[in-house]
């Protein structure tokens, strides 16, 4: 199988046209045409991925997180990013990336995090932009529980928190940066929202409004869709060797 049949596949799964206009996704380095036989799979394309993909033999990385974010002038060993465009195409190394289209997509990053929280999948908050879900528990759960389900399920540092410490049923989430999306699910009825990088007045705004708010943290409440990801190549692609970057890890710590 080549770089473009396992694209072709992925797309099928979570298409481009899904993925926000700020974004950029898709084959973004290597061949098309290049012969696949192992992957990796990971949330970042990062220098320790990249070694890692090198260690382990594999002609192509696919990422959540795109290699490129916008246009570049020029690829070289002088910047961050081109030197891992530069290591990734000296190697052999293809990229594939599926971003926004992948938070949007059925069973995608959204739904990932709504399973590993142990809520079912109600609907959409944003319908224009189809990313953030609301979901509910099987069970109503005291927050103090909530909150040590969701450190544990994501696998996180530590989290952050405000809000009222509510009784747990009815949540709202978005995996990353989705912050904006608390006022859609305080409006659906969600007595807690669940997402990344907040910022200090989202977390006034969350006290303000009476809606439990938990920063899980970027990685951790993206990483849930690398199983995903690696699932489906594998059902599409039987033969091919897949693996699962035990490098690519969480990059904030806490001090406690």
């Amino acid at each position: 199988m080549t770089v473009k049949d396992i694209f072709d596949s992925l797309n099928r799964r979570a298409p481009v046209e899904m993925k926000m206009d700020f974004d950029n996704v898709g084959h973004l380095a290597g061949r098309s045409g290049a012969e696949v036989s192992t992957v990796l799979v990971a949330l970042d394309i990062t220098d320790e991925v990249i070694r890692e993909a090198a260690g382990l033999g594999v002609e192509l990385i696919v990422s959540h997180h795109p290699l490129i974010f916008g246009s570049i002038k020029s690829a070289t060993d002088s910047d961050l990013t081109g030197r891992k465009v530069v290591e990734l195409l000296s190697r052999g190394i293809a990229a594939i990336c599926m971003h926004t289209n992948l938070d949007a997509a059925r069973d995608g990053v959204n739904d990932a995090l709504a399973a590993a929280l142990g809520a079912k999948v109600c609907g959409l908050l944003n319908e224009s932009e189809g990313i953030s879900r609301w979901a509910e528990l099987e069970a109503e759960l005291p927050f103090s529980e909530f909150l040590r389900r969701t450190k544990a399920a994501l696998g996180a540092n530590g989290l952050r928190y405000s809000g009222p410490g509510r009784p747990v049923r009815r949540i709202g989430l978005c995996g990353g940066a989705g912050a904006g999306d608390m006022f859609a699910a305080f409006e659906r009825g969600c007595d807690t929202y669940v997402t990344a990088d907040v910022k200090h007045h989202e977390f006034i705004a969350a006290n303000e409004l009476g809606i439990n708010l938990i920063d899980g943290g970027h990685f951790p409440t993206e990483n849930v869709v690398i199983p995903v990801l690696a699932g489906w190549l594998r059902e599409d692609f039987p033969s091919l060797s897949v693996f699962v970057s035990s490098s690519c890890r969480q990059p904030e710590v806490f001090y406690v």
